[in-house]
């Protein structure tokens, strides 16, 4: 039986990401990550996306700059992000990544935010006995 290869970012995105609206507290992006065992979440602004915020992003705009976990999101989000559609191809996603520096890239249609695409799910798709795919395959450290 042959196996499937992946072709697009479709094929290997995670659907529902977490998401939460721009006027809200970071506190709420940061209890979302832990739930749901990620390193971002979506920014949204009346249910569309606006941008995304990172663990990396509360800890060097909010707790670094000192701000109170009360903080909106809006101040703390990267509001330019790179989004691509789900029939972008693989290839094309791995070059977005390169060329922005990225390793996490939203998946929109008509302006809402279907699905995310990491660096780790690359990994896996294309070298899966790699080191990074590995770690991206481990369990949660919680």
């Amino acid at each position: 039986m042959a196996e499937t290869v992946a072709k697009t970012v479709a094929d290997v995105m995670t659907t529902h990401p977490a998401t939460v609206e721009a006027d809200q507290p970071v506190s709420v992006a940061a209890s979302l990550m832990r739930d749901h065992d990620t390193g971002c979440v979506i920014v949204n602004q009346n249910g569309r996306m606006q941008g995304i915020i990172t663990d990396r992003d509360i800890t060097v705009r909010v707790v670094a700059a000192d701000k109170c976990c009360q903080t909106p999101v809006r101040e703390a989000c990267s509001p330019s992000v790179e989004a691509i559609g789900p029939d972008t191809t693989l290839e094309q996603a791995i070059q977005l990544m390169r060329s922005h520096a990225v390793r996490r890239l939203p998946v929109v249609e008509d302006g809402r935010a279907v699905g995310i695409v990491s660096l780790g799910d690359l990994a896996l798709e294309r070298d899966p006995d790699s080191a990074l795919a590995g770690i991206s395959a481990a369990e949660a450290n919680r």
